[in-house]
């Protein structure tokens, strides 16, 4: 019987693929298509997809036949997702919305790289049940790589109708049997639960269903801790590499994330990294900690298109049973490559710009501040970016396009490399100062440009002299009291982490345990914000879902009034959660307050265990009148009740005097 070479290949290639642990490595980098399914292999790993539809179905690799589980109820395997809803939709979620591919295309096939395209087009005839976009799902694989890469192209045409993107990702659901150890950070990896242990009558659901009290797990050694995933949350700048263990046969599953560029909200918005299930995470937009500032919202015919990606898949594995933790130290290290390649040269879409099509841009920032130094101080450590344009602070709400961010030196020099063509704003903040810097020309960026800003000056709010302060305005309330959790709820991974105290659950009930009388007073003079101002300002339980306002108290004193001019009160929030911040002075019942900031935020901070979301800065306006000689108090109210886990938390207040006359300063 005669068969052709493809024939021949195709029996051959079958063989190779086929699960068998003493399958033979080769170099050689082969495809395979069938009718439902497209296999690729390395000779170091193998994937497969499904066919058109574009979903991660078995990763083979190391003698383990698949590193995904297959078995879940629902979302199993590897995939991309998005939230979605229609306009005027109360809150952050709408449809689930998993992007299965109807078209099919090899892009690129040599022997160095295959790239495939999975891609959805929008049909009208399906609005209402599939967001209006049209999506091309990418994955790259090279040859000798223990990897694979993947990226998708988003788009809203101008023929397409209004609607709102909650959330995009890509997610890997791995095998429960074999993976149990996660980590994100050095000091942030441990043993895993499974998730049965987080359903009833083994888990208990606590405030909400992300946070389950692991009552009966599995592992005895579970017993009594609290599971969430949102304690596993990390700041966008630092999300660079997470995933999970399988202990026997040692082998990491890691996601990579090269660059910010297509992520949203600015470098210190946090999201979702690896959790119980197991599930790896890459998180493109959502609202986590933003709440419905996050939402993106389209026009009917807004033209709109944003490449997120590629992130790296990497697979690593150690011969040594008994060393499976430098798995850690061997991705952190592939991570680094990966980020000193960015941007990439082989992703084949056009609209992935490489080197030689992006431009830089570098400067000087100094900071100036009369009341400090008559000299210009350097802005040591600032965040400086270009975000699309907009005003002072847009970026951290801002969600459609690219942003690129560095820190600067210790004298203010920065270099913000290889960004996409296009208009931008340039941004920064400073540690140490409050408010937000926007240059005041717009930025333009073409390829192999190289824009020059010379030294830029920011001046942070200020109107006069610092009579007090609180805390230290850096955008976090990392600094105040963070009270030691209840027993009854602890994360052991926490137990001995000062710094990471925040990410234990439950931690604004201790308030009322704190404080089971009377409301927080804070001496200026004598109180320590570390240990005397709360980490968040919550509500006060009084029975069964049952709350009231909790009122602040300032108290200071004045050896005399200026009546020259009017006292400023700065208050920068690190973060707010349907709230009413209401600020009177020395009169506790003035009606209405002196000052109100209306209902603020959504970010859910308190409960997601952090120590900041959005930021927000007031500048209230305090006149002589108001203010005595001697002893004087600032009540700070949050004012709205109707959860135990609305509140706000302060970055940092001050109360400045009048303006000094130039001969004074």
């Amino acid at each position: 019987m005669n068969i052709s070479s493809w024939q021949l290949l195709h029996v051959l290639f079958c063989i190779m693929v086929v699960p068998k642990h003493s399958r033979i490595s080769t170099p050689a980098l082969r495809l395979l298509q069938q009718e439902d399914q497209v296999v690729i292999d390395n000779g170091i790993f193998q994937l497969r997809l499904t066919n058109p539809g574009g979903n991660i179905i078995g990763i083979q690799y190391n003698g383990i036949e698949n590193l995904l589980e297959l078995n879940n109820p629902s979302l199993n395997g590897g995939f991309w997702d998005l939230n979605w809803s229609v306009p005027g939709t109360a809150g952050t979620r709408g449809k689930f919305d998993k992007i299965e591919g109807n078209s099919f295309k090899v892009i690129m096939e040599t022997e160095e790289q295959i790239e495939l395209s999975f891609t959805r087009t929008w049909d009208p005839s399906l609005q209402g049940e599939h967001s209006p976009l049209n999506i091309d799902k990418r994955f790259i694989i090279l040859r000798d790589s223990p990897g694979f890469y993947s990226y998708a192209i988003y788009e809203h045409k101008e023929d397409m109708p209004e609607f709102n993107l909650n959330e995009a990702r890509i997610a890997f659901m791995l095998s429960i049997e074999k993976y149990c150890y996660t980590a994100m950070e050095d000091d942030r990896q441990r043993l895993m639960p499974l998730p049965i242990d987080r359903v009833p009558p083994r888990g208990k659901e606590l405030a909400y269903p992300e946070a389950v009290l692991l009552v009966d797990p599995v592992e005895p050694e579970f017993k009594g801790e609290v599971d969430d995933k949102y304690q596993y949350s990390c700041e966008n700048k630092d999300n660079k590499v997470h995933g999970f263990i399988c202990l026997d046969p040692p082998v990491g599953f890691w996601q990579i994330t090269p660059s910010n560029e297509f992520r949203t909200g600015g470098p210190i918005k946090q999201d979702l990294t690896s959790h119980v299930n197991p599930t790896t995470l890459a998180m493109f937009v959502s609202t986590h900690y933003g709440g419905e500032d996050f939402v993106i919202k389209f026009r009917s015919g807004e033209p709109w298109k944003k490449v997120f990606g590629p992130v790296f898949i990497y697979l690593n594995t150690v011969s040594d049973k008994n060393d499976t933790r430098s798995l850690w130290d061997d991705a952190k290290e592939r991570m680094h490559r990966e980020v000193d390649s960015w941007p990439y040269s082989f992703p084949s879409s056009e609209d992935f710009p490489k080197v030689d099509q992006r431009g830089n841009i570098h400067g000087r920032l100094v900071v100036s501040d009369r009341y400090i130094s008559k000299e210009y101080l350097s802005a040591k450590g600032a965040f400086v970016g270009l975000a699309p344009p907009g005003d002072a602070g847009s970026f951290q709400r801002e969600c459609k396009g690219y942003q690129f961010w560095t820190n600067s030196d210790d004298e203010g020099y920065f270099s913000i490399q290889n960004v996409r063509p296009g208009n931008y704003n340039l941004y920064a903040w400073v540690s140490g100062f409050i408010g937000d810097y926007r240059y005041e020309k717009s930025i333009a960026i073409t390829a192999a440009s190289d824009v020059d800003t010379g030294e830029i000056v920011y001046e942070p709010p200020r109107s006069g002299p610092t009579l007090w302060e609180i805390g230290i305005p850096d955008r976090s309330a990392a600094e105040f009291y963070i009270p030691e959790p209840n027993p009854q709820y602890i994360n052991k991974l926490f137990k001995n982490q000062p710094t990471n105290r925040f990410r234990q659950y439950g931690l604004w009930e201790r308030y009322a345990d704190l404080y089971p009388d009377q409301d927080l007073v804070f001496t200026v003079g004598s109180s320590d914000y570390r240990k005397d101002w709360f980490y968040a300002q919550v509500t006060r339980k009084i029975g069964d879902n049952a709350y009231k306002p909790t009122t602040w108290k300032i108290k200071f004193n004045l050896d005399s009034v200026d009546q020259t001019g009017n006292y400023t009160l700065r208050i920068a929030l690190s973060s707010a959660t349907f709230s009413i911040l209401e600020v009177r002075v020395n009169e506790e019942e003035a009606n209405p307050p002196h000052f109100s900031s209306g209902l603020i935020g959504s970010d859910n901070t308190i409960a997601r265990h952090g120590v900041h979301g959005l930021y927000w800065l007031f500048n209230v306006e305090v006149t002589a009148r108001q203010l005595l000689q001697g002893e004087n108090i600032i009540y700070l109210k949050q004012a709205r009740s109707f959860s135990a886990l609305h509140g706000i938390m302060y970055d940092y207040i001050r109360l400045e005097a009048p303006p000094l006359s130039a001969m004074h300063y």
